[in-house]
């Protein structure tokens, strides 16, 4: 079964066109390699992506052909992710000192990966 598939037909994603982007722009690994949507996926695969708040992980429990309701939808795979980082842990990340003018090129890459913005 094709990956961009799965991953709509358990509705981690709203359409399998979002789900076919960002497999397309490389953002999506399967078993820790880059997937392209086309990927086969079978029983006991790893996918992994970045969601705005944090890394999303999901073992494939179960193959479904078509879309699901969402309760059996959850039991198609078991999720793996860390939990969300509340409110507080997100505003803490990347601030700087008032007064403390512009960031150095050195700086900003270290906010960037901090906020999650870059991977380096």
């Amino acid at each position: 079964m094709r990956v961009d598939v799965w991953l709509w037909a358990v509705r981690l994603f709203k359409s399998r066109s979002a789900s076919a982007s960002l497999l397309r722009a490389g953002r999506v690994r399967v078993n820790g390699v880059v997937a392209k949507p086309s990927t086969p996926v079978k029983v006991g695969d790893r996918v992994t992506w970045r969601d705005p708040l944090r890394d999303r992980i999901v073992v494939v429990k179960e193959l479904l052909p078509k879309r699901v309701g969402a309760p059996l939808a959850v039991e198609a795979y078991e999720d793996q992710s860390p939990p969300v980082p509340t409110r507080e842990e997100r505003a803490v990340v990347g601030l700087r000192e008032r007064g403390a003018g512009r960031p150095t090129k050195r700086e900003r890459r270290e906010i960037d990966r901090l906020r999650g913005l870059r991977r380096g």
